[in-house]
């Protein structure tokens, strides 16, 4: 494809657009990689007829399952695009019966009351499709960080982080979002956001 290869599109989807993905490649090594992080099949060119139509078949299968062709896309949104960026993660929120693929960046944070998962932007909450624990792993090494046990912050977003005692803060995110770090995770939190 000229100008974006297939991860960039499916790294440019815009929200609530949840396409069945199959890819399509020359190069066996991204298809693996593709097929492992969760696109419905991969096919490597010559493609047979034979081959491809049991794709599809696979792929009209996938209709009406939103929740997971949902969670197949936000995975596939962990491969880094061509030069290793990761521009465009996604994580998968929910909406009553609808299911968003809502961009990383834009998340706030998460906040877990029980066993409900909030993912918090500027706008809505939305509930996650995953817990807590799940989403703390695969979101190493970014920018959220735990502050809580029922939180993870997303510090591109901390506008301001006053104290409470000797151990403990109180930070205010930039929507006006206020959370409390807890002891445990005051000099960790402290330190991120140091320059």
């Amino acid at each position: 494809m000229p100008g974006l290869g297939g991860f960039d599109v499916i790294h440019r989807l815009p929200q609530g657009v949840l396409p069945v993905v199959i890819i399509v490649t020359a190069y066996d090594q991204h298809a693996v990689r593709a097929f492992e992080a969760g696109a419905l099949d991969y096919l490597l060119k010559p493609v047979s007829k034979e081959r491809l139509e049991k794709a599809l078949a696979r792929a009209r299968a996938m209709h009406g399952k939103t929740a997971e062709v949902a969670e197949s896309l936000a995975h596939l949104s962990d491969i880094p695009e061509q030069g290793g960026e990761h521009r465009g993660r996604k994580v998968v929120g929910r909406t009553g019966e609808e299911y968003y693929l809502l961009d990383l960046d834009d998340v706030m944070a998460f906040q877990a009351e029980r066993e409900v998962v909030w993912i918090l932007t500027a706008r809505q909450r939305y509930m996650a499709t995953q817990t807590l624990r799940n989403v703390d792993a695969r979101l190493r090494g970014s920018s959220f960080q735990r502050v809580h046990r029922n939180a993870l912050v997303n510090v591109n977003h901390v506008r301001k982080m006053s104290p409470l005692s000797s151990q403990r803060w109180l930070l205010t995110l930039s929507n006006g979002l206020e959370f409390i770090v807890s002891k445990r995770q005051a000099r960790s939190v402290r330190q991120m956001l140091q320059w």
